[in-house]
Parts: structure tokens; sequence; C-alpha cells
């Protein structure tokens, strides 16, 4: 059998993997040491252990004992050496079993670490090997640390072992790797309601009784669900040590309840109508009480699966609820363009578990009912309420696109990187720089919330002008360009601001141009140049007291030109006037009225 052994070991190459891995044959060209086959890092996943507990690692190599086999590789001088490689390390260290703690130790193919510590994580190598041999594989362990909860005193790393019990029945609960040597075991129950609430035994009931290292569960209650922890406390080499596993429970329906599955959908009498020409929906639901095994649910159409005909006939199936074990699932066919030949066809829904099978025909009849009356009144009602609505939006179309706006519009700036909302442009005179600056401006800004830019007040001394109004205009989203007669005077800064703005639309730009109509305007060349530009120019008249409130017409009209904005402002807002003056109420009101623009 030694020299078996000795023979796979030379050959190992030429194996299946061992842990779902290939191995790689590592050499150095100047040293004499043979080549070591490589089998990576094995693939059963990370060795998880809390810390402060006991853990060990089996090495993978003998997890296929007709490739390696423990017994046998050491009677043919074959020697098992363990290295470490810790997180964030390149270089693998051996291991020092003669540490004055004596917390690592191994037990033929099984590394022990008692306890583990969180300076263990990272990837062990266990290495075969003799003069003339060599394998080696790698295995994960992973140190996790306790949580701190104080409602409970006890945690496992490991996953836990899934564990079903039907209601009202008994089975016993099994604590996982119990060691040989003398031990005790102690249980926790942590339940899944909300509460989580944490118990220790004696759970203080006669229906769940700790035996040795078992647990027995007497009378399966709904209640008793939830995570079991055994702790197992053991002595070694004069310590006392300790792991935790859990068991996951779940409650099922009794075994004594009927197992076979029911269609509940279709049922004998129900007859599904269809039109030819639509897509139909025929619908099987099928309860699946709990048991193991395999469960299945399908549709056949003259005894032929779903599968294997025309590509306008496909299916799905999905769970739709859940109850102690037991399953609802549904499958639905679909079948486009229905036709006359698709009438004819036997259509049969059936379902099969490790129990027993069912079946049940879907009866089809074709819809011919033409509801006339119902369809004049419907038709009628319809064109009532189309005209109602046309009436609604023409007296309150700017309302209603403005609750468009609050419901769907896009808040430009996380679209775009401009600075300001809104460039004002205006003509340099008293009145007009009154307007803007003591209404205009402050409406905007403190009552809708935007970002206004006003050259003389935002540019810095010393500048270019022409550069600096083309930079503005360039980081605005919207022109807003005050008319009235002194507007266009050439050479004048308001005309520089225009034409920049005009330029960006013409080139595509994203800036909009919004014309306010402050006073009436003349016939001056630079309107009727204005008005034969095909850009789409928005228009918006100030009516003097007319427009002085925020509910009035004029700033409703702005408002939907300008961009989506939160508003702010004092209640009642509806009905509010526009300040006329800067006085230290108008800067420090609460703003205790919200709404979207």
């Amino acid at each position: 059998m030694g020299f078996f052994i000795i023979a796979l070991l030379s050959l190992s190459a030429t194996f299946p993997a061992v842990g779902g891995v290939t191995p790689a044959v590592t050499q150095s060209v100047a040293s004499p040491v043979p080549p070591c086959h490589d089998w990576g890092e094995s693939r059963e996943g990370a060795v998880q252990v809390l810390e402060g507990e006991a853990g060990w690692l089996d090495c993978p190599l003998f997890s296929h004992p007709t490739i390696y086999n423990y017994s046998s590789a050491v009677a043919a001088g074959l020697n098992l050496v363990w290295y470490h490689m810790a997180a964030g390390q390149d270089l693998e260290q051996p291991l020092d079993f003669h540490q004055p703690d004596h917390r690592l130790s191994k037990e033929r193919d099984r590394l022990w670490l008692e306890p583990v510590i969180s300076q263990d994580t990272g990837q062990y190598l266990c290495m075969l090997r003799n003069k003339t041999s060599c394998a080696k594989i790698a295995v994960r362990l992973e140190v996790k640390p306790r949580s701190q909860n104080p409602g409970c005193e006890v945690a496992s790393a490991m996953s836990s072992q899934p564990a079903v019990i039907p209601i009202q029945e008994g089975k016993t609960l099994s604590c996982p790797d119990v060691p040989s040597t003398k031990h005790s075991v102690l249980w926790f129950y942590v339940s899944t309601h909300p509460s989580q609430e944490c118990k220790r035994y004696p759970f203080w009931d006669n229906d769940r009784e700790a035996q040795g290292n078992n647990l027995v569960v007497h009378n399966m209650l709904e209640l008793y669900q939830g995570h079991y922890y055994c702790v197992v406390t053991y002595e070694s080499k004069g310590k006392i040590m300790n792991f935790t596993r859990m068991i996951n429970v779940t409650a099922v329906s009794p075994s004594g309840l009927p197992k076979e599955p029911m269609i509940l959908n279709p049922d004998k009498k129900q007859v599904f109508t269809v039109k030819l020409g639509s897509d139909v929906y025929l619908k099987c639901k099928v309860m699946f009480p709990y048991l193991e095994g395999s469960k299945d649910m399908w549709w056949t159409i003259d005894g032929k699966a779903v599968d294997n005909l025309d590509p306008r006939i496909t299916s799905k199936s999905e769970q739709v609820s859940y109850f102690f074990g037991d399953v609802d699932m549904e499958d639905v066919l679909r079948i486009r363009d229905f036709n006359s030949e698709d009438l004819t066809r036997e259509y049969n829904c059936s379902a099969r578990n490790q129990r027993g099978s069912s079946t049940c025909r879907a009866v089809l009849e074709e819809e011919v009912y033409l509801p006339y009356v119902e369809l004049g009144c419907g038709l009628g009602v319809t064109l009532f309420v189309m005209l109602g609505l046309f009436l609604v939006y023409q007296v309150f179309w700017l309302e209603l696109l403005l609750l468009y706006r609050s419901w769907f519009g896009t808040d430009e700036r996380f679209t775009d990187d401009k600075e300001y909302d809104i460039y004002i442009s205006y003509a340099r005179n008293s009145e007009e720089e009154h307007f803007v600056l003591m209404t205009l401006r402050r409406v905007l800004e403190n009552e809708l919330g935007y970002s206004v830019c006003i050259f003389d007040r935002d540019s810095l001394p010393g500048g270019t002008i022409t550069d600096e109004t083309l930079s503005f205009v360039g980081r605005s989203r919207r022109l807003l360009v005050v008319l009235s007669p002194g507007y266009g005077q050439q050479g004048t800064q308001a005309l520089l601001e225009l034409k920049a703005g005009l330029d960006s639309m013409a080139w595509g730009g994203q800036l909009r141009v919004i014309l306010l109509q402050y006073k009436p305007l003349n016939r001056d060349s630079w309107v009727r140049e204005l008005r034969r530009a095909r850009l789409a120019l928005v228009l918006v008249r100030w009516q003097g007291d007319k427009s002085i409130s925020l509910s009035s017409r004029f700033w409703k009209r702005l408002r939907l030109e300008l961009p989506v904005r939160r508003m702010k402002c004092m209640k009642p807002c509806e009905g509010s006037v526009v300040p006329q003056k800067d006085t230290p109420q108008h800067i420090q009101r609460e703003h205790n009225a919200v709404y979207y623009t």
C-alpha cells in the first residue's frame, strides 16, 4: 500500500482535482528538492471559527481516501507538515507545535487550534512529502469576532444546520462535532420572532428536554422555531475549551396529512373564455404539501410538453405562498395570437411530487358576447369626461403644467454643471433697475429659491466686461431679458448680454432665453430682428399691480419657464404679495410652506 501511495504522489498530475482544484507543479531549478504538486486552495469553502473557541482544520488531501490515505501514507514514510500564511502576507511559515501555551497541535490529519485567536486568520497549507515525492493543498481559516449582544451570550461562526420538525410531532436534535473524550453540552434557544428572545436551557416547558448530547423535542409548536445553539465544553492539555454549533429549526405541516399535490386552479367546473386573435393566459395553481424531495408542475397541449410546441406558446412558473412547508405554485401558460385551431386543442395542467401526481383539464370557449349598450354608455361617459378635462385644462392649464412639473420634473442641478439658474439682463436706468433689484431678484431668490446672477452685483472689479459677461451667461441655465424701450441701445451692456444668449441658443447650447416685457416696446429695428429670429423665445408680460401677487398669472407663467425648483414662502403662499422693500423682516422670516415648481 505504501508503494501505491508513492506512485500516486509521483503521478498526481494525472488525477482529477482534489477539493475541486487542478494541480500545478512547482520546482526550483537550482534546488534538488523534488517537485511539489500544488492542488491550490480547497473549494469546499473557508472554515469559520469564533475568536476564543476551539477550532480545527482537516487536511483536504485526505478528503478522497481512494487517492490519499493517511495511514498508508505514514506507513510509506510520508510526513504531513502544516504551514500558515497570515492575511496580507505572501510567504508561508511552518507551524511551531512547541509553543509554551501548547495552543497548536496536530492529530493525524487534523490541525487543532485551542483556542483560536484573531491572528490565526489566513491560509493553511498541508504538505505530504518525503525525499522523492510531494503534494500540498491549502485551506482558508476565518476568525470571526464575537458579536456584542448583551441580550444573548451565545453565537456561532459556523453555518447553521437545517432541521425540520412536523407540528405536534417530535424529533431529536444532535449537537454536531461532539468529541469522543469527556465533555458537556449546554443548549441555548434564540427565537426567530422580532423580539429575538434568547433562552438558556432549561427552556421552562416540558416539550423540549436535553438528554446528553441531544435535545429532544417531544411536541413541536410554531413558537419553538428558531436557532438552537449547542455549546460543547471539554478539557484539553489542562485547559477548558469550548466550541459552538447552531441548528436552524423550522416547523412544517404534520406528516399525517395528505401529501399528494392538489390542483386548485383550474377546477373541473371552470371554463376559460378566450378571444380569437388576442393573447390568452391560462393559470394553473397547485398546492404542494410539505414533503422532502423534488416537486414539479407543467402544462401539456394534446399530450405534448410546451417546450416541444409552437414558439407562440410559453409558460412561466413561480412560488406564490409558503405556509409551514406547504407551497403554492402557479404556472401561467401564454398563447400569443390565439386562433381557431388552438381552441380545438386539449390543455392539461399536471403536478407531481414524491407521493403522487394529479392532472386537471382546462376547458376553453370562444367569447361571443358583444356589449353594444355598455360600449355606447362607456363611450358617452368617456366623451363627457374628456370634454370636462378639456374645459378644466383651458381654465387651469398653467396650474396643471406646474403640478405636472412638481411630480415629474427633473432638477437641472443634477444634470448639468451650471452655477446659476437665472442671469438677468436689463437696461441700466433707475426704473428698470429698481424693478429688477427690489422686485424680480428678491422674489426669484427669497420666494422661489433660485440662484440669480446680476452682473453689477456679482462681477469682480478689474475684469473685462465682455469676457465676464460671456462667462456669466455661459454658467447660467436661463437668460431672463427685461425688455423696455431703452433696452436695445447700441453698445450697451444689456445688448451684449442678449446677443450672448441668442448665440448660445443658435449653436445648440443648453441656455434658454426668456423675454420679460416690463413696458410696451417701440418698433425699433432690433425688436423686429428679434421677432424674425427662428428661435423658441418665450415672452412673459408684466402687468403692473395685477402681477404683484405670487398667485398671479405672471409669476405662474414665469415659473413654468424656469428650472424646476422648490418654492418657499410664508403662509398663506396663495395670494401673497411681492415684497417691495428690503427690510430685515423680509430677509429673516421663517419659510414654513414648501411648493415645487
